[in-house]
């Protein structure tokens, strides 16, 4: 099993990676690229035996209280087989 998590700035607070990035698609002429929000990845390997309720629990546990910082970031947890 294995899992996901992104975390993303909220959208209330400033992404200045984000900016830099559309502004240098826009350099490369795309033109149309009319926002872009720079996050992080994680893919989580789960033991074996582990079981899916568990898992859920403590990647949700994991994003929330290491991975993200809650004031200024929102994450989303995805478990896959």
């Amino acid at each position: 099993m294995k899992a996901r998590v992104f975390v993303t700035p909220k959208s209330t607070v400033l992404d200045p990676q984000g900016q830099a990035v559309r502004a240098a698609l826009h350099g490369l002429g795309f033109a149309a690229i009319a926002e872009v929000r720079q996050g992080k990845f994680f893919e989580i390997a789960i033991a074996s035996g582990a079981t899916r309720e568990q898992a859920q629990t403590d990647i949700e546990t994991i994003a929330h209280e290491v991975l993200a910082n809650p004031v200024i970031e929102e994450y989303r947890v995805e478990i896959l087989d």
